[in-house]
């Protein structure tokens, strides 16, 4: 409807107001801070990967993996297995010249030999990590010599004999294929001056923390500008997820912790509308609040049972009820007997607002009894065939009735308003409550209830509060679902009228 409103041109065109233009420009700059954003993120989780994953890296972006090694990581190629390279290739430099069965070849047969054994035995590959990458040469090495030794499996390949028979163009080639590009991800590098080793990311790292740092200035600035009650430091409290992009993780020695910018990479991508994360964010919620409600549920639960339960094995709550004075555990905080004064209250509430409103049922009630009475009394039905009788048996139990009933009513009321009657019904209340506890503890009834309540309760954490996480998760969601879409389409309607 607003874009309906706009005015047009003279040639029909909708005009846009200065406000859109620069909501347009806010919105293509958030866009572009998403992005740079993404692309911090990127580097870093490159950078973090760099060593892990460097085998891979090296087998698709060669020379790239070189390049970041040496500029940033401080790698270098192992003098060892570099030189271990440099002599095969000698070796395929002097067979192509000499021969195989030169001596010059030879000596250099003789020289891979005593560098392959010092391989296995020194092991140049564990600096870098790389150990199980010597497992696999070594294992490639038995399979192809048919030897369970590895070093008496390098002297025979590196040996005129073996070359000769098996034709060295084709193990060159599976040297080249197998064995090479294993040796080639062996490296060294160097130490730091703090003990770890160099690592130089943040020199790229820090112009996206200066970038972002610039970002949240001048947002606090503005923010402080326009509105009076809002100062730089609620503004920068305001964008609390971008201290993420500013703190120089890298430079201070916790570059995993990076990888906690995903947070406001995040946020940033979802507000500038470059990808719509509400239904993943809403669907996650939901599922996470349902988890957490029947979690939380299911432990409360349990753990008021598992109280209970200690306090009737103990005895603590046997003895609150017979001898409240000898409970000293217990607080009152309201100095009076809470139970005797519900009931109180209860009572005058029955008495003066329940009972004359079911007064007519309760009366149909009685005339209904009286008369089963008379109707199984014999002769009465005799009695009712005399002259001059008719209805009046009836008529007289609906007057008994009434009577009775009124008189009844109006006992209650008068000892619930007569203080001498108050005081007798309590006495008798009083009477009933210690002849019940007296009765409890003479025929020794405590045990078998305490124990029948234990058995009680824990039937009932194993056959109800123990199947809420078996069978209430997936109702959770579902009623959750539900009412996320009923109150969704509530409001697109809302929107749309």
């Amino acid at each position: 409807m607003a874009a309906l409103s706009r005015p047009r041109d003279r040639y029909g065109r909708r005009e846009f107001s200065k406000f859109d233009a620069r909501r347009a420009k806010a919105l293509w700059f958030e866009r572009l801070m998403a992005i740079v954003a993404l692309l911090n993120l990127a580097l870093v989780i490159g950078d973090l990967s760099y060593i892990p994953l460097r085998d891979q890296y090296l087998r698709f972006l060669p020379r790239l993996t070189t390049w970041y090694g040496e500029t940033f990581k401080g790698i270098e190629p192992h003098r060892f297995t570099a030189n271990y390279l440099d002599t095969v290739d000698d070796l395929e430099r002097q067979v192509s010249q000499t021969g195989l069965t030169s001596a010059e070849a030879q000596e250099i047969l003789s020289d891979l030999q005593q560098q392959s054994a010092a391989m296995i035995n020194e092991n140049p590959f564990q600096l870098a990590n790389r150990s199980g990458n010597l497992e696999r040469i070594k294992n490639s090495l038995r399979d192809r010599m048919d030897n369970e030794s590895a070093t008496d499996s390098f002297v025979e390949f590196w040996s005129v004999d073996h070359l000769s028979a098996a034709g060295f163009p084709s193990e060159i080639a599976f040297f080249n294929g197998e064995i090479r590009p294993l040796i080639n991800t062996n490296f060294f590098r160097h130490t730091a001056v703090h003990g770890g080793f160099v690592d130089l990311f943040w020199r790229i790292d820090i112009w996206f923390n200066l970038l972002f740092g610039l970002e949240l200035l001048a947002r606090s600035f503005y923010l402080d500008r326009r509105y009076k009650n809002f100062t730089m430091r609620d503004a920068i409290l305001w964008r609390w997820y971008d201290l993420l992009l500013i703190f120089p993780f890298s430079g201070l020695r916790m570059p995993w912790l990076a990888l906690s910018r995903l947070i406001p990479t995040t946020i940033r991508i979802n507000q500038s509308n470059l990808i719509n994360l509400d239904p993943i964010q809403n669907s996650v919620s939901r599922f996470v609040i349902s988890q957490v409600a029947v979690e939380i549920t299911e432990i409360v639960v349990l753990r008021i049972i598992d109280q209970m339960q200690a306090l009737i094995r103990d005895g603590s709550l046997t003895r609150s009820l017979l001898e409240p004075s000898a409970n000293r555990r217990y607080i009152d905080v309201s100095g009076m007997n809470d139970l005797e004064v519900l009931a109180q209250r209860l009572a005058a509430l029955t008495v003066y607002n329940v009972l004359p409103q079911i007064k007519p049922e309760v009366d149909d009630l009685l005339k209904h009894t009286v008369t089963q009475a008379f109707d199984r009394a014999p002769g009465y039905h005799g009695f009712r065939q005399l002259p001059g009788i008719g209805s009046l048996p009836d008529q007289v139990a609906q007057q008994v009735v009434a009577q009775l009933s009124a008189n009844l009513y109006g006992v209650v009321k008068g000892s619930m308003e007569n203080p001498s009657g108050g005081e007798k019904t309590q006495a008798l209340l009083d009477k009933l409550t210690e002849t019940f506890k007296l009765q409890l503890k003479e025929n020794e009834n405590i045990e078998e209830l305490e124990a029948l309540v234990v058995n009680f309760l824990e039937e009932f954490k194993l056959n109800y509060v123990k199947r809420l996480a078996a069978e209430d998760v997936d109702r959770l969601i579902e009623e959750r679902y539900q009412l996320y879409n009923v109150t969704q389409g509530r409001s697109e309607g809302d929107r749309l009228r």
